[in-house]
């Protein structure tokens, strides 16, 4: 399918010394709590991929197929981009172990932790790249998991016409209340699904809003009590839902992030260039439209230019 995604506007600027050396381009939407369009720029209606945004939908889909976790720290972990921290590697290892499966069932890529200093440390202990590592391991135990509930052949789990992704896929559309625009392969090598920026809000918004109890309130609900488990001990996605109560947060590659927050609204965002250093900035200024402040919107509303080892600018929103 030809994408139809028109591209964005000036969101953000690159300001060093003064002067403006960058221009990051891209769409953002902002959903009020009746899901409703307060504000937008760029593109808002054609399809992206929101790569690991697509997370929490995901999870609920394995919830709703019949996935069933005891800690909710697990399930947070199974709708996670993890650093690749002890805490995370062990949970995972967990996880599989219980289920009686290999790190090898893993479908997604050897990979390196992203947080550094557990890089560094992989590296110190004679360690290298390894499937537990990349940031999507607990995607993929939830959907090993699920096809062991179900008793669905783990083999090709991770392609589009396997069972779990099926019903992965039925869950996407139902909470973004939009079809499913193209499909294509993520970085982990399982399946990312195509929606529109306001079908993204839209999603997260259903999520904060489900009935407790179910599947999608319950990893909503599960990712904010469990945010460490989301991404990492100083990840922005762990420092948004830490520091704003209620909010959901959950970013994608390729410059993508996505939040709710129950009764305020929903907002979600992509700049085009993919730059992540672009996207606080931009979601600060978003959420500011909803009335929604915390000091951690504070920290995270202009990122730093440095020069020299030294701050000499910043990122800043222009929307």
């Amino acid at each position: 399918m030809y994408n139809t995604y028109q591209g964005g506007v000036p969101l953000a600027e690159v300001v060093r010394s003064g002067f403006v050396e960058g221009i990051h381009r891209g769409s953002v939407v902002v959903l009020d709590a009746a899901g409703s369009v307060l504000a937008a720029a760029g593109d808002v209606t054609a399809p992206i991929f929101p790569r690991s945004s697509n997370k929490p939908m995901q999870a609920a889909g394995m919830i709703a197929a019949g996935l069933r976790l005891a800690d909710a720290a697990d399930l947070a972990l199974v709708a996670a981009s993890h650093h690749g921290e002890d805490f995370h590697v062990r949970r995972v290892r967990e996880l599989l172990a219980g289920a009686d499966l290999p790190d090898s069932a893993l479908r997604c890529p050897p990979d390196l932790p992203i947080a550094g200093l557990a890089r560094a440390a992989l590296y110190r202990a004679g360690g290298g790249p390894g499937r537990v590592y990349m940031n999507c391991s607990g995607k993929h135990t939830g959907m090993l998991l699920t096809c062991q509930e179900n008793g669905w052949p783990v083999d090709g789990y991770w392609r589009p016409e396997h069972p779990v992704q099926e019903r992965i896929r039925a869950a996407v559309q139902e909470y973004a209340g939009e079809q499913v625009a193209a499909v294509g392969v993520d970085g982990c090598g399982a399946p990312v699904l195509a929606l529109s920026l306001t079908g993204l809000a839209a999603a997260f918004l259903r999520l904060v809003h489900a009935d407790p109890g179910s599947a999608g309130r319950t990893v909503a609900d599960a990712m904010r009590a469990h945010p460490e488990q989301v991404a990492g001990t100083l990840a922005e996605d762990t420092r948004l839902m830490a520091g704003v109560p209620g909010l959901l947060a959950k970013g994608g590659a390729e410059g993508v992030q996505a939040v709710a927050v129950p009764g305020v609204g929903a907002v979600a965002l992509k700049i085009d260039d993919g730059a992540g250093r672009a996207r606080m900035p931009v979601l600060a200024a978003a959420l500011s439209r909803l009335g929604v402040r915390a000091p951690v919107l504070d920290e995270l509303a202009a990122g730093t230019v440095y020069g020299g080892g030294e701050p000499v600018g910043s990122v800043r929103p222009l929307w």
